[in-house]
């Protein structure tokens, strides 16, 4: 079978491409994607930041370490949607979510008063069995450990 000369030809590497793989696919779970990823890489930034400041006196090591590691956190944020096997994932992520039928807000709201109402329910009657426990057991001098 002749091969199909028509298709993207990726890169071996694709952290190290600069190619965006179907960027109009899936825009808003990759957007999404990275934005967790970025604020995922500045929270690691600032912690390293704090650690190598009490830890240390110099200060190319104090601006220097994470200066490298927002720029490479950016870098893996923006590539990583890009990998076509990840990426692949997202597109696929976003038309299924796209076939979820939501809920009203009314049925939404109904729906948790539910859920709030048997979880107190439920914390009344465990509380209920609790004393009632306590109470046999003082019966007979049971010891609490």
């Amino acid at each position: 079978m002749a091969k199909d000369k028509s298709k993207e030809k990726t890169a071996r590497v694709p952290m190290l491409s600069m190619r965006a793989y179907k960027r109009t696919q899936g825009r808003i779970v990759r957007q999404t994607t990275m934005a967790s990823l970025i604020i995922l890489t500045l929270l690691i930034v600032w912690r390293a930041r704090i650690t190598l400041v009490s830890s240390t006196e110099l200060a190319q090591w104090n601006v220097g370490v994470p200066l490298v590691a927002l720029v490479l956190g950016l870098w893996f944020s923006y590539r990583s949607v890009h990998v076509p096997r990840f990426a692949d994932f997202l597109i696929a992520v976003e038309a299924e979510m796209n076939k979820v039928s939501w809920p009203s807000s009314t049925e939404l709201i109904k729906s948790s008063l539910v859920v709030i109402v048997v979880i107190f329910l439920l914390t009344g009657v465990l509380f209920g069995y609790d004393l009632l426990w306590r109470a046999v057991l003082g019966l007979f001098q049971i010891r609490r450990f």
